[in-house]
């Protein structure tokens, strides 16, 4: 496992416009560590936030959550859905409103396939005996490719350098560091960890193009999260452009020993997720 240092940190900091975590959020996350986190304050924190609130309720009244009927309050949301995910929920919100300007990629497209890899992680956290937590997975999904749109932003040329690394057989990572020296993982380390979550989230972020992984003394935990990453970013990219991701047909095998299931059980996963498309 690598570190980066203090340096290029500054570096990174002082030549990108790296997204600082909301107050909001800030103020959430404090509710949430108390003993009792009192859903009332918690709540109308959100419903405070007029755009945030609709935007929430009408992600949590989409098909993929699968309501029976239609949720029209932040309270109810909270009471049927749990703190955590509603958190994750206001984070992926929050996130997505951070980065503003004129980028050289659709950021609307990057955050839908951004929280597609999220939900599909949260997907397969459910069927397989993993025990990484819910909201884990998800922020891993959500946050692992936030480097992309500051250097879409800051580049104009970054969608050649995509359409490069999409038909090159040379590592993603190594690609970028050629054009801009930096990549899009070490900028998402840095947004990670701006975001202050938890330190094995920001280095998996960090190495999440990089198998030897592992292979490093990183928790088991956070291993499986790589490998349920791998394997959600595939189930996208097969659901939506019908092609295989990076890493995945060179690494199968050895990702789906770490999850625990066989490939006919995450083509079964693969078929139930497509539904969703």
């Amino acid at each position: 496992m690598f570190d980066l240092d203090n340096k290029k940190m500054a570096a990174v900091v002082s030549s990108f416009q790296v997204p600082v975590k909301p107050k909001v959020l800030s103020e959430i996350d404090e509710l949430m560590t108390e003993k009792e986190p009192n859903i009332d304050a918690i709540a109308a924190l959100i419903s405070s936030d007029v755009g945030l609130s609709a935007t929430i309720l009408k992600i949590i009244n989409s098909p993929l959550y699968g309501m029976n009927r239609r949720i029209s309050e932040i309270k109810q949301a909270v009471m049927m859905l749990g703190l955590k995910t509603i958190n994750s929920l206001v984070t992926a919100t929050l996130l997505k409103q951070s980065y503003v300007g004129k980028a050289s990629i659709s950021l609307e497209r990057f955050w839908d396939d951004a929280n597609d890899v999220a939900n599909a992680m949260t997907f397969i956290g459910s069927k397989v005996k993993s025990k990484v937590p819910v909201e884990v997975l998800y922020s891993i999904g959500l946050f692992h490719h936030c480097g992309i749109p500051l250097l879409a932003l800051k580049f104009p040329n970054y969608k050649d350098v995509l359409v490069e690394a999409n038909s090159s057989q040379e590592n993603f990572t190594a690609i970028e560091e050629r054009y801009y020296q930096t990549n899009h993982a070490v900028l998402g380390y840095y947004v990670a960890s701006s975001w202050h979550l938890p330190k094995e989230i920001c280095q998996l972020i960090l190495q999440h193009h990089d198998n030897n992984y592992l292979s490093s003394d990183a928790e088991e935990e956070y291993k499986i999260a790589f490998a349920a990453l791998k394997a959600a970013e595939n189930m996208v990219e097969r659901a939506k452009r019908f092609n295989y991701s990076e890493q995945w047909q060179e690494s199968e095998e050895q990702l789906l020993n770490i999850l625990g299931i066989t490939v006919a059980d995450y083509a079964d996963l693969e078929d139930d997720f497509s539904e969703f498309f």
